[in-house]
């Protein structure tokens, strides 16, 4: 299975890894077929154990080879770094802001019971989607720079960067479907919607291989920007979230531990 996926195009690996992330967040939303409200903990543990995953992952995989590309292509490394890493936060900072915006005044618009529950369900599949894209992005910058054989940057830190934003993706779609059902939406409506808010992903990645394969001095920035990206999803999205958990401290370790996983691997096998 490794021979196979080590002799395929990178382009085809990140598609292939962003459909992975994908099927895993339409797993998570096929639970509004079983259950009308899946278990707390098990969701905040998930959600914390994948902060975990990608905190490690957004250094090893994504920072360090960015540093090193950018050491080597003769650039000044750590504002190239710092640059992109800022970028990639003040991006999803600044789509947080919008979507705040239009949110507020959507709400102004109207009290009606029936376009409030509307808007909730828009504003959850956009919110869950908007942060779609930075994932699948890293996803396919960390494929695409295998290419170029930096330290950190091969199949097994991809392929594991991967699975970290899977694990993620998992609760996101039942976070998408199942009050979606609770609005009143039939359970196949909801399925779908909640597949959905992770279409972005597969996209996100191809672009993502293509621009580094395509576009070498591009590697640094684009490295660090998905790295921003990733820290900005989980100090905004994900712990907080797995944080409202009374077993705080619990959903604490599940963190520690996923990073402690993620760096273990990375370094090992990296």
């Amino acid at each position: 299975m490794i021979e196979f996926l080590t002799d395929l195009n990178p382009i085809i690996q990140a598609l292939l890894a962003t459909l992975f992330t994908w099927s895993i967040t339409a797993i998570g939303a096929s639970l509004v077929f079983l259950f009308k409200k899946v278990n707390k903990n098990v969701m905040d543990a998930m959600l914390g154990f994948a902060a975990g995953v990608m905190i490690a992952a957004s250094f090893w995989s994504l920072l360090s080879p960015a540093i090193e590309m950018a050491e080597s292509l003769e650039m000044i490394s750590w504002l190239v770094v710092f640059i992109g890493f800022f970028s990639g936060g003040v991006l999803l900072y600044t789509g947080d802001k919008v979507f705040n915006y239009f949110e507020r005044k959507f709400s102004k618009k109207t009290n009606k019971e029936k376009a409030n529950s509307f808007k909730r369900c828009l504003m959850l599949i956009f919110s869950i989607t908007l942060h779609n894209i930075p994932e699948g992005l890293a996803v396919g910058v960390a494929f695409g720079s295998i290419k170029y054989g930096l330290n950190g940057a091969n199949l097994t830190a991809a392929s594991l960067l991967a699975l970290g934003i899977g694990l993620q993706n998992f609760p996101e779609g039942t976070a998408v479907s199942v009050p979606l059902r609770r609005e009143g939406m039939s359970r196949k409506k909801a399925f779908l919607w909640g597949q959905l808010s992770g279409v972005v992903e597969p996209i996100a990645g191809v672009i993502g291989a293509l621009l580094v394969l395509r576009v070498q001095f591009l590697l640094p920035f684009l490295l660090s920007f998905a790295a921003g990206a990733m820290i900005y999803v989980v100090v905004q999205e994900l712990i907080p979230e797995s944080q409202t958990n009374k077993k705080k401290d619990l959903m604490a370790l599940f963190t520690i531990a996923g990073f402690s996983l993620m760096m273990i691997l990375d370094v090992a096998l990296g």
